[in-house]
């Protein structure tokens, strides 16, 4: 039998190894090799950890916006078909691009794959951003909180974070990120649905925004999670790079397809953005075995769009749960769920952890939950009645 009493205070000494922690280096002899001073910046990545064992419980990690599915079994075939790994692959992803290109309707030279989204995006700004000749940085505009690897790989390339900050419902405050682009501003990325937050970018309110800002500005569209939108007013990055030279839209294999640990990614742009991508793009960061599981998920897309289904009712399930419990939320489109915990967000992760459920705090902030199984959702609304403090949205 589960308890699901109220929490004790957390002890000052306790440590939940889902918080955003900082880099903490041992201090180096004067004469021992010295790593690049941006390092003591950044904010170290916290990849998501499975709970800790309870007894009596199966535990679930909610903590790292993975799919609790796995792949169909297309893919599952293809990759066992994969028996050519002695060979290098095809540094150019031919044939995934090809693929791409006639579900998207785009030209396959628009596409850059890359390892993941992120191994994407870090191909743009070590391409489109960082340390000038003269020793000037350049300017990467994004909301906060928003992806945590963003500060990381903007500092690596040399660049120059300008984070602003999110509003009360965790959306974009475009106005003000308009007003943050100056002429050191290269790069902004919009991410849509927002992680940790949620909610999306609408069409509209991006238009606005791209033809309000200089127009050699190159605006990243973050679509990591664009198969789970259901709102017809979202913004579709795709149609933005065809209107617009100066768009780039970034999309992932590894949500609703759930090939996380194949990293596969890509982007998507004009000609003359592309062309410079390749230079830099890292050299067979997609696997032929990657490949050809992609391949075979999209080949499969109406069984994939039913997994993603099923994990869109259990987000709509779970935030009406949430609400009626009490809990605020921002309206998420994505298959995980915003807890505005603030100052309880790390004592929240600590007593989830209790439970066998391992969630993501940023402590100071909140707490991200991914959607997961069934009866992981449940455990977490159980808790979530019993947790005495609810998240409120700031006005």
């Amino acid at each position: 039998m589960t308890d699901f009493t109220s929490p004790a205070s957390t002890d000052a000494g306790e440590h939940h190894p889902e918080v955003a922690t900082h880099l903490q280096h041992t201090p180096l002899q004067a004469n021992a090799v010295q790593p690049r001073p941006v390092l003591d910046r950044l904010p170290k990545y916290a990849a998501g950890k499975p709970p800790a064992p309870i007894e009596g419980l199966t535990s679930y990690k909610l903590s790292s916006n993975e799919n609790p599915l796995p792949p169909v079994p297309a893919v599952l075939d293809a990759i066992r078909e994969q028996v050519g790994i002695f060979r290098y692959p095809d540094p150019l992803s031919t044939n995934l691009r090809n693929a791409l290109a006639d579900k998207l309707e785009v030209p396959a030279e628009d596409i850059v794959t890359g390892a993941g989204s992120l191994g994407a995006l870090t191909q743009i700004l070590n391409t489109y951003a960082g340390q000038n000749e003269d020793g000037t940085m350049d300017e990467v505009v994004y909301a906060w909180r928003s992806f945590e690897a963003y500060p990381i790989v903007v500092g690596t390339a040399g660049a120059r974070a300008v984070e602003v900050p999110v509003l009360a419902d965790g959306r974009h405050d475009l106005d003000a990120m308009a007003a943050a682009v100056n002429e050191r501003t290269t790069v902004v990325l919009l991410c849509t649905p927002n992680n940790p937050t949620g909610p999306i970018l609408r069409t509209e309110e991006v238009e606005r925004f791209i033809e309000s800002i200089p127009q050699n500005v190159l605006v990243v569209i973050d679509e990591a999670y664009t198969e789970f939108i259901r709102d017809d007013a979202a913004v579709n990055g795709i149609e933005m790079y065809r209107k617009y030279p100066n768009v780039a839209v970034l999309r992932t294999f590894s949500k609703a397809h759930g090939l996380a640990n194949l990293r596969v990614g890509y982007s998507i742009s004009r000609p003359q953005i592309t062309e410079h991508l390749r230079v830099i793009a890292t050299p067979f960061a997609v696997s032929t075995l990657a490949e050809q599981a992609a391949i075979a998920s999209l080949t499969h897309e109406a069984d994939v769009a039913a997994r993603v289904e099923s994990l869109v009712q259990e987000r709509e399930r779970v935030a009406a749960g949430l609400r009626e419990l009490g809990w605020e939320l921002p309206e998420t489109q994505s298959n995980f769920v915003w807890l505005a915990l603030g100052e309880h967000a790390v004592d929240f992760a600590t007593y989830a952890g209790r439970h066998a459920l391992s969630v993501r705090a940023f402590a100071g902030e909140g707490v991200r939950v991914s959607i997961g199984e069934v009866e992981a959702n449940d455990r977490l609304l159980e808790i979530c009645r019993n947790y005495p403090n609810k998240p409120v949205l700031s006005k």
